[in-house]
């Protein structure tokens, strides 16, 4: 605001100066040409009485009317001399009105040859003189006019202008003052909300933002209000963004426990077969023994083989959210929908398995070994989910740019309380984690990550009798070119 008031004042005082400069100019001007025509009357009476200033001046007086202050020389062979007119009376001044000696040499200097200047004369102030020379008699005749209105009228100028300038700035800054009040008002709000948000603790635990910016404080179509819509836009990114850390957190956690669960079983399997095995051979002798040692050793080696498929499984959603692992080549999806079928039925004759394929093959660009993959977790996840009797039906299909496999089944459904964590690791339906209804919980999010990593997508829709696995994978993807 400062810098403002003092640019208005800068230009203020400039416009001042220039109209005070073009006015007393103007002025001057106007007092010269009135002096002017003053000295051409006076030499046409200097012409008649050449050697009588006095009769002179009584002649200029009486076929004139000359303002008052109005100062009459005249200088010729004789001398100089001059006389004040009193317009008043219009007749000469007597007494103190005749010009000294002195005052005369103080227009005479003032004037040093030239036509015309300003001059201070004592007694009576700052005059404007005009000199002209008389043709007939050489006399040079010199006129002049107080410069008292001139000053008067550029004061009382100056004055008005001052006063103006005073008023203006004030109600200058009044108006400024109110203005960036009103104006920086948003900015008020938009700092007071960012200090509450920072006052909030958001290095742990559960973190909701609700701090924001009026809405009356944030109207994006103002410059001001633009930033406090834009701070609401970020704080509202914040909060998702911390809701999702959670999220994240929580899952982390879940994920550790089950990690850790699924593991503890097979180790606390294969320790107590070890120990069954040793205790057996420390305390029996023969078959018996040798049998009791054959099932342990059988048992330990299951849990093995189970805790082995859990660690590679881990290892590998590890390498696929990395973006390694896939090795691209040329997959015809019809072809491995037969033989991910084919390798399904055996394993649950008590379902109803059926297929729908092109006759034309459906080739993308992946791994074909990773694809298979996500087909036969697929359909195992139809077969362990699903009763007796249950219809399962594997089918491909080519939709615009994108090569389509879906998995239905028309069993009893998802639960929709699991569906939206269907594809997180190690989510199950059955909280319990029973080995007989399902298996370790990360055969669809290593579905999932496969799926994304060919750059396509997998969905679900559940109702009873009525669910849908779709598979979508472009035919051309932005995948890196293939691999020998």
């Amino acid at each position: 605001m400062t810098a403002v008031i003092g640019f208005v004042s800068l230009i203020l005082v400039i416009v001042a100066v220039i109209t005070s400069a073009i006015l007393g100019r103007t002025l001057e001007g106007q007092l010269d040409q009135k002096i002017e025509n003053y000295a051409a009357q006076l030499t046409y009476a200097v012409n008649k009485f050449p050697s009588n200033i006095a009769t002179a001046a009584e002649i200029f007086a009486a076929t004139t009317s000359p303002e008052p202050g109005l100062i009459v020389a005249i200088s010729n062979q004789a001398g100089a001399s001059g006389v004040v007119l009193n317009p008043e009376r219009n007749e000469i001044s007597t007494g103190p009105a005749v010009l000294s000696s002195t005052q005369i040499d103080q227009i005479d200097a003032a004037l040093h040859g030239g036509p015309s200047a300003t001059v201070t004369i004592d007694g009576l102030g700052s005059y404007r003189v005009v000199a002209a020379t008389a043709p007939q008699t050489g006399a040079t005749v010199v006129t002049g006019l107080p410069r008292n209105e001139i000053q008067n009228q550029l004061t009382t100028l100056l004055t008005v202008i001052v006063l103006a300038t005073l008023g203006g700035l004030i109600l200058l800054a009044l108006t400024t003052a109110i203005t960036i009040r009103v104006s920086l008002r948003p900015l008020r709000a938009v700092a007071a909300t960012a200090t509450r948000v920072a006052n909030q603790q958001l290095d742990r635990g559960e973190v909701q933002i609700t701090e924001r910016v009026p809405a009356s404080e944030a109207d994006p179509r103002t410059e001001t209000g633009l930033v406090g819509a834009s701070l609401n836009k970020l704080l509202d990114h914040v909060n998702s963004s911390l809701a999702a850390r959670q999220k994240n957190e929580e899952r982390m956690r879940r994920f550790v426990a089950d990690a850790s669960h699924e593991l503890r079983t097979p180790l606390a399997s294969i320790r107590g077969y070890s120990e069954l095995s040793l205790r057996a051979l420390s305390q029996q002798q023969g078959p018996a023994a040798i049998e009791g040692t054959t099932t342990s050793l059988e048992r330990i080696q299951a849990q093995s083989l189970r805790m082995t498929r859990l660690v590679e499984d881990l290892l590998l959603l590890a390498r696929l959210d990395e973006g390694r692992e896939l090795v691209y080549g040329t997959v015809d999806l019809t072809q491995l929908a037969l033989e991910g079928l084919s390798d399904a039925r055996p394993t649950a004759v008590d379902h109803r398995w059926s297929i729908d394929v092109p006759d034309e093959p459906i080739v993308v660009l992946g791994d074909a070994g990773r694809m298979h993959q996500v087909v036969a977790n697929l359909l195992a996840n139809a077969r362990t989910h699903t009763p007796a009797g249950t219809e399962i039906t594997l089918s491909v299909s080519r939709e615009g740019d994108d090569a389509v496999l879906r998995v239905h089944d028309d069993g009893p459904g998802i639960d929709p309380s699991v569906r939206d964590e269907l594809f997180a690791r190690f989510a199950r339906a059955d909280t319990s984690r029973a080995r007989q209804t399902g298996g370790t919980g990360l055969g669809l999010a290593i579905a999932k990550a496969i799926v994304e990593g060919h750059g396509g997508r997998i969905t679900v829709q559940s109702e009873p009798g009525d669910t849908t696995f779709t598979v979508r994978i472009p035919v051309t993807p932005g995948a890196p070119a293939a691999e020998d």
